[in-house]
């Protein structure tokens, strides 16, 4: 994934000119990466960058903050031309970019620069107060660009949403072989930045908005029209961290594939989602925890209640937990950073708790596009991905989890709690299993500080009994059934004495209601 100018500088053809339009909360992080553009090391070419808005001294410093190192550039590659006017400054007369050009031409032609970056040149141009005067100088400047061979970027200032509805502006799209828009929109008090090619000419191009994040390294653009490059389907299985589970989805998960476990609050998604980062653990896999509105000494204390140790291995290394609040950043932010962290820590194993949280951060739109490039990312990296969402409902009636990725998850585990006879109870069931065999039974989920249980499916008069009910159903049944089992002993030991051949005390191996008959006096009496 590329930024917006570095994708600018490779398809481009050279002497064309584009003109990113952007707004001006976009500026300053865009200068730097437009300044990295042209001291590339791996493409070796000798720039210009013209600053019309800021000097080189603000350029180096917020380029530095991105780990970029351009004051080594400067002295060989990169040529800083400071062209931003003081405040003192008084137009008189008119006044044309003839003269400038003329000077960069000539320092180009020294350096042997291939590529230059003119940014912010509205900042100059506003100067002339005229609107078609500023057009003629930008039409000069594209003239300029051709005739040198030089391969420019040029930079403006955008106040409305369409770049090209602004006065001054829209004659720029006709101009440009490749125009590039970035954007910024606030959802829900969050802010989310995209960036657009606009049109490209001769060739062809992604013409929808892709979301764009500024981090540590510079800018990074979703790659949101790849094809998932995975591994190929693997049979091995691993384990879900709870033994009935397993047998219910006939060995476990795959490795690889995509888990959801959905539910309502209470009902034990987060614990299973630990115990299969605790097995994970105990195979040595590298794991990562990300929790969501939860930091990770609280996610530690809470699955210890139920015999679940993560403590010893993020200790050692082996689980690797990382915790945001949701609404901290957009969802596109989190992504970045799990991505960071999945390759660092080289993860075989995640959980993600729970992934509905991002719908915080941005809106359900954005939330379920970056939930299903989660998804991508796990599956191209042969990750197993276990992530918890949280339902409002006590049953998944409209079968959809609210970052609406229930349909291109591998399994789908729902847990929900049943009121009964006063109480309520936890119950497990798999909606779906994508490969392999999987019950559709029913099965109580009991916790307590020895781990993780699943119940027998438990029926009586047609209706599944759970916790309370169901111990009491139990223990009247087998009341009833030592009764009868005592009543039945007791006439027994009325009949035998009365019956040649049987003995004290008598054989119930064949089940109440049976009475075995001595065989070698019934034989005798069958012989007569």
């Amino acid at each position: 994934m590329q930024s917006p100018a570095v994708a600018c500088r490779e398809i481009e053809p050279p002497s064309s000119s584009a003109v990113p339009v952007r707004k001006n909360r976009f500026r300053p992080a865009d200068t730097g990466q437009r300044a990295r553009q042209f001291g590339e090391p791996g493409i070796g070419e000798p720039g210009i960058f013209v600053a019309f808005e800021e000097n080189s001294r603000h350029i180096l410093a917020n380029a530095a903050s991105f780990g970029w190192n351009l004051p080594k550039l400067e002295k060989k590659q990169l040529f800083f031309f400071d062209a931003k006017m003081g405040p003192d400054v008084i137009k008189a007369g008119e006044f044309d970019l003839s003269g400038m050009l003329a000077g960069i031409k000539a320092e180009a032609d020294a350096r042997g620069a291939r590529r230059i970056v003119f940014d912010a040149v509205d900042a100059l141009l506003s100067l002339l107060d005229d609107p078609l005067a500023e057009r003629r100088e930008i039409y000069r400047l594209d003239d300029w660009l051709s005739e040198s061979g030089l391969t420019g970027i040029i930079t403006a200032k955008s106040q409305v949403d369409d770049p090209f509805v602004g006065e001054g502006y829209g004659f720029m799209q006709f101009m440009a072989d490749c125009v590039v828009a970035l954007k910024l929109r606030v959802v829900d008090q969050i802010a989310l930045r995209y960036v657009q090619v606009i049109k490209y000419r001769g060739s062809s191009f992604a013409e929808n908005e892709a979301p764009l994040v500024i981090g540590a390294s510079g800018m990074e653009v979703a790659d949101i029209i790849a094809t998932t490059v995975a591994p190929e389907a693997s049979q091995a299985r691993v384990s879900s961290g709870v033994e009935r589970l397993d047998a219910m989805l006939g060995s476990g998960y795959f490795r690889g594939s995509s888990v959801l476990i959905t539910g309502s609050a209470g009902t034990g998604k987060s614990i299973l989602a630990g115990s299969f980062a605790e097995t994970a653990c105990l195979r040595k896999e590298h794991t990562l925890y990300v929790s969501f509105d939860e930091n990770p000494s609280e996610v530690v204390r809470d699955l210890s209640s139920v015999g679940i140790r993560l403590g010893p291995h993020v200790k050692s290394g082996v689980l690797r937990m990382h915790s945001a609040r949701a609404e901290a950043s957009s969802a596109e932010v989190h992504l970045m950073k799990i991505k960071g962290i999945v390759h660092e820590h080289q993860s075989r194993c995640m959980v993600v708790d729970p992934l509905s949280a991002i719908v915080k951060a941005g809106g359900a739109l954005t939330a379920g596009r970056v939930a299903e490039r989660l998804i991508c990312l796990a599956k191209s990296e042969g990750i197993t991905l276990v992530s918890t969402s949280l339902l409002q409902g006590a049953q998944p009636l409209t079968e959809e989890t609210p970052v609406q990725i229930s349909t291109i998850a591998d399994t789908w585990v729902h847990l929900t709690n049943i009121s009964q006879a006063g109480e309520r109870n936890r119950a497990l069931s798999i909606v779906k299993s994508r490969g392999m065999k999987n019950s559709n039974q029913v099965r109580e989920l009991i916790l307590s500080d020895q781990g993780i249980a699943l119940a027998d499916v438990y029926t009586a008069a047609g209706d599944v009994l759970m916790g309370t009910a169901r111990w009491q159903k139990e223990a009247a049944e087998k009341t009833e059934q030592e009764r009868i089992l005592a009543e039945v002993e007791h006439k027994r030991s009325e009949v035998a004495p009365t019956i040649p051949g049987w003995s004290w005390p008598l054989d119930f191996s064949h089940g109440v209601g049976l009475l075995p008959l001595p065989v070698e006096p019934c034989a005798s009496r069958l012989g007569h």
